[in-house]
């Protein structure tokens, strides 16, 4: 696996993981029909709108390192009640 690769498997990285493999998921099951899949691609976009404006909120605190880490992030999720996505 190369660098770039492992960056994006990297949970500490890529806070939409879980949202990436279930719409690939989706897609591979139903043969590749995005129309199927709008759902998935949907919850995935929410996903990482909800922590880009994240990201720049902290960058704007001037809070680092820019992205949560994936403890802190499910602490934030449990505290808000889940995933707003």
């Amino acid at each position: 696996m190369d660098k770039n690769s492992m960056k994006a498997r990297n949970q500490d990285i890529n806070p939409c993981l879980e949202e990436g493999d279930a719409s690939q998921k989706c897609l591979d099951s139903y043969n590749y029909d995005k129309s199927l899949c709008s759902a998935y691609f949907q919850r995935y976009k929410d996903c990482r709108k909800y922590w880009h404006n994240v990201m720049v909120q902290r960058r704007r605190d001037g809070v680092r390192p820019n992205m949560p880490s994936a403890a802190e992030r499910l602490e934030m999720l449990e505290a808000i009640g889940g995933k707003p996505y």
